[in-house]
């Protein structure tokens, strides 16, 4: 991933090699949309009546034909580039990992512990923009990076336990954290030759190779039950993975990688919102003032042109 992308560091837009960036303001609204759409996965997993490795693949599969009529479209005047340069490649085993040990963090661990863990994924991005794709990190990224930090431990921490016999299950939120910022980084790299719908079909056939043999192996239930368990799993691939992924993928051809992780902090916010209005599961003033902090650490964090 030491590809370079040229990119304007204050205003924290990258020049692509296919298609003029996005205004900020629309970049930015399709970025936090993706990201409530991804919030709202839980949701969908929830009602899927499949084991969880048999739902990371259905995600996956499910997303395939709405992204290859978008990355047709798209590309119908040159044709879908079925070569898999490395980041895209890396991009879709990257987003394997993170389902991967996802699943094996909530199985190990609490739920609270295991989404804390993976709320960390913006700390690799940061840390890793400049070193990995050549991309700097403005004072204001890592300044909002701890306010939406303490906003996500508000938000999800209050009911985070040290416990011995969980350490392996927050062990894997962690791996899971990084294997989704270094997704962030490949997707932003492979922007550079790949319109969004193209690279998110392309990553999602890996992602979807990778998880079929984990769900083979793992011995996992891999058909529902009922129509609303099958329509639970298109809901999750269509919306959540489609969406959610392809959004992100359009907001990371004019946002740098660094801002954009920084939003994704929204989806926890998210989930938490639809847990309220869906499950009925409360919202403490705590929690409440967590998803404000996050909030504030985004504005915090938004790139500043001309400074």
């Amino acid at each position: 991933m030491t590809d370079q992308i040229h990119v304007d560091a204050q205003a924290g837009t990258v020049v692509e090699r296919e298609g003029a960036t996005l205004p900020f303001a629309v970049a930015f609204a399709l970025l936090v949309t993706g990201a409530v759409t991804m919030g709202i996965s839980p949701v969908f997993v929830r009602y899927s009546e499949v084991g969880p490795f048999a739902s990371a693949f259905w995600r996956v599969l499910l997303a395939l034909p709405v992204l290859f009529v978008w990355a047709y479209l798209e590309t119908r005047h040159r044709g879908i580039n079925w070569r898999l340069p490395r980041a895209i490649l890396l991009s879709g085993l990257f987003f394997s990992g993170d389902l991967v040990f996802w699943h094996l963090a909530i199985v190990n661990t609490t739920m609270a512990n295991a989404t804390l863990m993976a709320t960390l994924a913006p700390v690799w991005v940061v840390l890793f923009s400049r070193a990995f794709i050549g991309e700097e990190v403005g004072r204001n990224a890592y300044y909002g990076l701890a306010i939406c930090l303490a906003g996500a431990f508000l938000l999800i921490g209050s009911s985070y336990r040290v416990e011995p016999e969980r350490i392996v299950g927050d062990l894997y939120g962690l791996i899971t954290s990084l294997f989704f910022g270094l997704y962030f980084l490949a997707v932003r790299v492979g922007r550079r030759t790949h319109r969004a719908g193209e690279i998110t079909f392309l990553s999602t056939l890996v992602t979807a190779s990778v998880l079929l043999v984990v769900a083979l192996i793992s011995g996992n239930s891999m058909l529902p039950q009922t129509l609303g368990g099958v329509a639970a799993l298109v809901a999750l691939g269509t919306i959540s993975h489609a969406g959610g992924q392809g959004l992100l993928a359009v907001a990371l051809g004019s946002l740098s990688a660094a801002f954009s992780s920084l939003v994704i902090f929204v989806e926890a916010l998210a989930a938490a919102l639809f847990g309220w209005l869906i499950f009925s599961e409360g919202m403490t003033p705590g929690q409440i003032g967590g998803g404000a902090l996050i909030l504030v650490g985004v504005w915090v964090a938004r790139p500043r042109a001309g400074k």
